[in-house]
Order: structure tokens, then sequence, then C-alpha cells
């Protein structure tokens, strides 16, 4: 099985210098040229299905490859970013980082967790738990549109790199399903 695992295009959210996670904000114009080029990038991949995060910014991303691939979408909830943000999903990095710098400071180890936002722990198994239940359906070749947390946490766990990516917008993770993952390329 090959499997193109895709970060979401850039958001009126990024543009506004916005916490993410749950924070469900739109595709920009320049998010919605993003996924154009890359949907024509992918158009002779032969990809029969295309799994989807259910936040806005995954759908947009996810219905821009299905007008181009012709190929249909289903929503995988569990897809979803982690709300690693809490109380400060949606709300400006600036301001956050003047009034709340230790949970700032916090949000750059991964396997921390302010008040009230999802535990690592519980995060890396509904991503992981997700992706088994995509890749056990009889599929060749398959898109998953989701977030940056749930790619690091794939890359970091599956693919045991050992190393960190921060991918980019509309950023694509080539990688190959036998009796394990493989990352291509």
């Amino acid at each position: 099985m090959k499997i193109y695992l895709i970060r979401h295009g850039e958001t009126t959210g990024d543009v506004e210098g916005l916490y993410g996670g749950t924070y469900d904000d739109h595709l920009s114009k320049k998010g919605i040229e993003q996924v154009r080029e890359l949907a024509a990038s992918l158009r002779s991949k032969g990809i029969e299905m295309i799994y989807s995060s259910p936040y806005l910014r995954a759908k947009e991303t996810a219905e821009i490859l299905e007008k181009t691939l012709k190929v249909p979408i289903k929503i995988k909830n569990d897809l979803r970013e982690r709300n690693i943000y809490a109380f400060m999903s949606g709300k400006s990095k600036k301001e956050m980082t003047e009034k709340h710098p230790k949970q700032v400071e916090a949000l750059k180890d991964y396997r921390q967790a302010i008040q009230d936002a999802e535990e690592y722990e519980d995060f890396k198994k509904r991503i992981l738990a997700a992706v088994d239940e995509i890749t056990a359906e009889n599929h060749h070749t398959i898109v998953i549109v989701t977030h940056g947390g749930p790619i690091r946490c794939f890359y970091r766990e599956v693919l045991n790199s050992g190393s960190e990516i921060e991918p980019g917008d509309c950023e694509v993770l080539e990688i190959e399903k036998n009796n394990g993952y493989k990352l291509l390329g």
C-alpha cells in the first residue's frame, strides 16, 4: 500500500498568527492554490481514496483533491489535530506569549500537556488506531489529509526516524506499507 500523508494547506489562522489545534479555520487563498498545485501533481498516482480529518482546513484540502483526483473522501474523526493548545486554541500567539508564558513554554515539549489539553499518550493511541483502521481497508494507494501534530506523531512513533519534522503547508510524506512502514524518497 502506498500512502500520501498530507498536511492541509495554509489557513486563515496561520496568516493571522493564531494557535491552531481545535480552532476550526478555513484555508487561505494561498492555501487553496497550494492544494490545487498539489492535486495536479497527484493526478497520475493512482489514488483510490482520500481520508480526512473532520476539521475545515483538512476537509477543504480533501475536497479540492477530490475534484481533481475524482475519488471519494471518508472523514475520519480520529485524524483530527491534538487539542494541545486547550484554552489558547484560536487565540493570538503573541497575546498568549505575553499573558501565559509558562503554558507557551510548556508547549515546546510535545509530551507536556497544559490544563485541559489532550495528553500525548491518548493522542498517540488515537492517531495510530486511526491509521491502523485506514490501512486495514483494501486499497493500494490512498491519501490521508490531516494536521502537523498527527504527522509528527506518525513520523516519530511509526517511522522511528529518531528525528523531528515540522511539516509545512501541503507537505507530503510518501509512505509504503508492506510488513511495516517505510518513508519513500
